[in-house]
């Protein structure tokens, strides 16, 4: 306490003695916050009101002396630190909380050279070019953290108080902030479009090509519907930049391009057309006036679009894609009917399991025994098939064309057919028969009566229904449907006599490559046959011969209605040509293949007979 005393008595003097202003030597430790402010009264001559118990030491370490009046500096930073500061009286100095100097008459300052002194003072800026509340929250940061800040929006003017040196940093700031703005304004007449329209696009690029967040790069675009004129406003270059910009939006958007008609080559116009009304119905616009109307014309077989050129893109892109080359499918159909007895009767001649050829897994049994190493020199023919598939077929058309050559099968029909890709093509092979629909009695004049019937055609056949998609160039699916009808009675043998028909379905699908096949079985035709066996001339004599030397026998017969189709697959149309003649060279192959195989066979069969007929002499040698 005794150098505190000390040290006041010491600058007291000191301070007496100054008319001037002088530098002081001014150091001290650990003194209470209440004996500085005592101190700096004394050094100052001011009175200084202290309404608050404010604690805590401070230490100034000195190095070099101070100006007298900087003693008053001092202890505004101390108090700033402890919450508090000076409020100027007139005649005294009050401590009030620093968050309430305002309220304690603080100095207005209207003069920026008056920002002076040490305590806290209210200034007012008036803002010229920018938005005071944008102002307000740049530099908020820069006042201290008791201050106070406001902004009156109706004159555009920023208050705040705070420390004279922090509101001259802060004014310095604004002044860089609030410089005028030197805006452009273009008027473009729109030539070629609506303005309207136009509008969103350049909104869109304006904030692709210019940062959105600052205020003077963006260019603002408004609209005159009345002058169908487009208003750009904002920096001159940038205004230049937006401008050429329109002008070739307004260019691309001629109303001569505005109306597009897309002939289509390989597609129905009324199909795409549906389409795309379906794809465009679903679509959001935000301006309902850009909204396309698509329309086909069935004369030229092409869509007529109406609408914004940059939509119209999309719409052409759609096109091209609906508008490709379809794949095609050439289907080969073989229609047989095999004769149950027959087969078995030729597979136990032959030695093979002849009981089910008629059935699909016994006509794949059967050409097992056909089998042998793929013809030579076939070169590209076929090139989507491998060798195993090309031999499969090459087997299985020889045991059919065995069948048929050996009275076991008959050929009903081979059609072919060309199918486009996820579209149904149909096969019919049959007959019409005439039936009965009804009858009307009428009188002649009262002389008699008569009866007029009325009959109506009735197609009874065999009807293969097919649907291919393709999912790759050498893949196929087929929907296949075949519906058999028979007549079974031709009326003879009913009180109606009225023909009777039975009708089989079968519907499937298969997953197929290039020239593999399908056999499609399960039609089954029931019918009885009546065999008479004579003895030749004896079983010619009336009465006696038809009793003594001959004999009928009546039997059931079955004949399945196998249905063997298979697909090639063209991607371009100009294939099909090549295909025929493919083909056309695999069926020469096919009877070559077929002789050397029927060769093998037969010599075979003329083996076996010769064991057999060695063990059999060999058996009558031995008893």
């Amino acid at each position: 306490m005794k150098s505190i005393v000390s040290l006041f008595l010491a600058l007291s003097l000191l301070v007496g003695a100054l008319q001037a202003r002088e530098r002081v030597n001014v150091s001290f430790s650990d003194l209470n916050v209440a004996d500085f402010i005592e101190l700096v009264a004394k050094i100052t001559g001011k009175n200084i009101l202290v309404s608050y118990n404010i604690n805590g030491k401070i230490n100034l370490i000195s190095s070099a002396p101070i100006y007298d009046d900087e003693v008053m500096d001092i202890l505004i930073s101390v108090l700033q630190t402890k919450g508090y500061t000076l409020a100027d009286h007139g005649s005294f100095y009050s401590v009030v909380r620093a968050n309430e100097a305002a309220k304690h008459a603080t100095k207005v300052v209207t003069n920026p050279k008056r920002l002076d002194g040490n305590l806290m003072v209210t200034y007012t800026m008036p803002i010229r070019y920018e938005n005071v509340d944008v102002i307000a929250a740049k530099i908020r940061y820069l006042i201290s953290k008791t201050a106070k800040l406001m902004t009156l929006k109706e004159n555009n003017t920023l208050v705040i108080t705070d420390y004279p040196k922090n509101i001259k940093t802060v004014k310095k700031v604004i002044r860089e902030l609030d410089q005028p703005r030197k805006l452009a304004v273009e008027v473009v007449h729109i030539k070629n479009t609506e303005a309207k329209k136009l509008q969103s696009k350049l909104d869109a690029i304006n904030k692709t090509i210019f940062n959105p967040k600052v205020m003077q790069e963006s260019v603002k675009v408004l609209v005159d519907e009345s002058l169908n004129s487009i208003i750009l406003v904002g920096k001159a270059k940038n205004v230049a930049k937006i401008k050429a910009v329109l002008a070739q939006l307004d260019q691309e958007a001629n109303a001569s391009n505005s109306v597009r008609i897309f002939p289509l080559k390989n597609s129905d116009a009324k199909a795409v057309a549906k389409s795309l009304n379906d794809i465009i119905s679903k679509q959001k616009f935000k301006d309902p006036t850009l909204k396309p109307n698509v329309s086909e014309s069935d004369e030229i077989n092409a869509i007529i679009a109406v609408g914004d050129p940059i939509i119209l893109n999309g719409i052409k892109k759609i096109i091209d894609e609906l508008d490709k080359e379809k794949y095609q499918v050439y289907v080969q159909a073989n229609i047989i009917e095999i004769n149950k007895n027959n087969a078995y009767n030729l597979g136990v001649k032959y030695g093979f399991n002849g009981a089910a050829v008629g059935s699909n897994g016994g006509l794949y049994t059967l050409s097992t025994n056909f089998g042998g190493a793929t013809p030579v020199g076939l070169g590209t023919i076929l090139s989507k098939m491998d060798a195993k598939n090309l031999a499969a077929a090459f087997s299985l058309n020889a045991a059919i064309d065995f069948l048929k050559t050996n009275g076991a099968a008959k050929s009903v029909s081979n059609p072919s057919i060309l199918c486009v890709n996820n579209k149904e093509s149909s096969i019919y092979v049959g007959k019409t028969i005439s039936v009965l629909s009804g009858s009307v009695a009428n009188n002649s004049g009262g002389v008699g009566t008569g009866i007029t019937n009325s009959y109506k055609r009735e197609d009874v056949g065999l009807t293969l229904k097919i649907k291919p998609r393709v999912s790759s160039n050498d893949k196929v699916t087929l929907d296949v449907e075949a519906t058999l009808e028979n007549v079974v009675d031709d009326g003879s043998n009913n009180a109606t006599g009225q023909p009777v028909t039975s009708k089989q379905n079968v519907k499937t699908e298969a997953i197929l490559r290039h020239g593999e096949s399908i056999i499609i079985g399960g039609l089954v035709k029931t019918y009885n046959r009546n065999t008479q066996t004579k003895i030749p001339l004896l079983g010619d004599i009336p009465f006696i011969g038809e009793w003594l030397f001959s004999s009928n026998e009546q039997s059931i017969e079955n004949d399945n209605l196998v249905v063997i189709l298979t697909p090639y697959v063209i991607d371009k149309s100009e294939q099909l040509s090549k295909l025929q003649h493919e083909l056309g060279e695999l069926s020469k192959m096919q009877e070559e293949y077929e002789k050397e195989v029927f060769a093998r066979i037969e010599k075979e069969k003329s083996l076996e007979a010769a064991k057999r007929k060695a063990l059999e002499e060999k058996n009558e040698e031995s008893k």
